[in-house]
């Protein structure tokens, strides 16, 4: 502080005496992975607030890279990065202006490298480490510090959380694996970027600790491809069950249809005086013998066109008789095939000796109506 005030005291005596601005002080180059930005401090000034102009060297001629600036640094990140930059710095006030200050800056030589990111997974008694090389400013995001200096390593140093005793090792790689750790232990790892044939080391990164399990133990990522695994499969055994069964499905359709009965057969065998008829059948003895008799119905004009009827007594479709005709008996052509097959006491329905079939006629309920 002591020293600040007799810098500020002296120039206040030069711009008196002289009338003169001063130059910024403590110009320096701040420079990590490439990042280049040119900074000073503000000299002592009691006439006002200084203004700054940057500029750097280009085919022996400056050119303005920050003009009249209020700010005590500059960005020069621009620049290449091989060969040496001249770069200079004035203060500034209204018409007025300071001596230049110069530095020379090489930014493959004095750039700084910075952490590198690393990635720490316990397997069992062993760390698996991955590292990622600083990236470099101005550049695509696939460009890294290990790109521009051909003889790229890592510096690691590990040691038990709580301990002071730390273990060194170098990385040409940016995968490394630290062995027969002890079982239920927890670690911690630095790692640095480092140039062997520029002895150039960079920042430390942070630590990052974690801790070991037994050498029994599965891994995490083996569980979780287990139950993946698991998943998939009985997703894929359910799928095939559902493809099987559809397949059953259809070929029991196709090769083993369901029975139905007609929809004029089903009209005739709903009507209630229909189903009297036919399965209401008086007790019989064994001497009784049966004929298989069948149920026809005639083909009509009008029983055609007026479906709905078919439960009227006598009839099954709109208008005509029906009759209960013996098996052997010639159907006459008016009259449709027969529909149903019951069977029929010879001797009790017609009178007639065993062996003469008798012909059983339905009238209809309009012919009984007109007698």
């Amino acid at each position: 502080m002591a020293r600040g005030l007799r810098n500020w005291l002296g120039g206040c005596l030069l711009v008196s005496a002289l009338g003169m601005v001063p130059p910024p002080e403590n110009v320096r180059m701040k420079s990590v992975n490439f990042k280049n930005v040119l900074q000073w401090e503000v000299p002592a000034f009691p006439k006002g607030n200084l203004t700054f102009t940057a500029q750097y060297q280009s085919y022996k001629k400056f050119q303005d890279m920050c003009t009249s600036t209020v700010l005590m640094e500059c960005d020069f990140s621009s620049l290449s990065k091989y060969g040496d930059h001249t770069l200079r710095v004035r203060a500034e006030f209204a018409d007025e202006h300071s001596d230049w200050v110069n530095i020379t800056f090489c930014p493959v030589d004095d750039t700084m490298i910075g952490p590198p990111g690393m990635q720490v997974e316990a397997l069992a008694n062993s760390l698996h480490m991955r590292f990622l090389a600083p990236k470099i400013e101005n550049e695509p995001e696939t460009w890294t510090m290990r790109n521009i200096y051909n003889s790229w390593a890592y510096n690691v140093q590990y040691w038990k959380n709580g301990s002071d005793e730390k273990w060194p090792i170098t990385c040409q790689y940016d995968f490394e694996v630290l062995r027969d750790l002890e079982p239920w232990t927890t670690y911690c790892v630095q790692v640095q970027g480092f140039l062997p044939d520029r002895n150039k080391t960079g920042e430390w990164s942070e630590p990052v600790c974690e801790p070991t399990t037994n050498a029994e133990t599965a891994p995490s990522w083996t569980v979780a491809i287990v139950l993946a695994a698991s998943v998939c499969v009985a997703f894929l055994l359910l799928g095939c069950s559902a493809l099987l069964w559809c397949l059953y499905k259809k070929a029991k359709h196709a090769f083993s249809p369901g029975n139905c009965l007609p929809q004029h057969l089903k009209e005739f065998l709903g009507c209630p005086h229909h189903n009297t008829l036919l399965f209401s059948f008086p007790p019989s003895d064994d001497s009784e013998v049966f004929d298989k008799l069948s149920v026809i119905t005639p083909v009509s004009e009008s029983g055609t066109q007026n479906p709905g009827n078919g439960c009227t007594p006598g009839t099954l479709s709109g208008q005509g008789s029906s009759r209960l005709v013996p098996e052997g008996e010639v159907h006459p052509a008016e009259y449709s095939t027969p529909l149903v097959l019951s069977p029929a006491s010879e001797g009790k329905w017609s009178g007639k000796p065993p062996g003469q079939t008798p012909n059983l006629d339905l009238e209809d309920s309009e012919t009984t109506s007109k007698q």
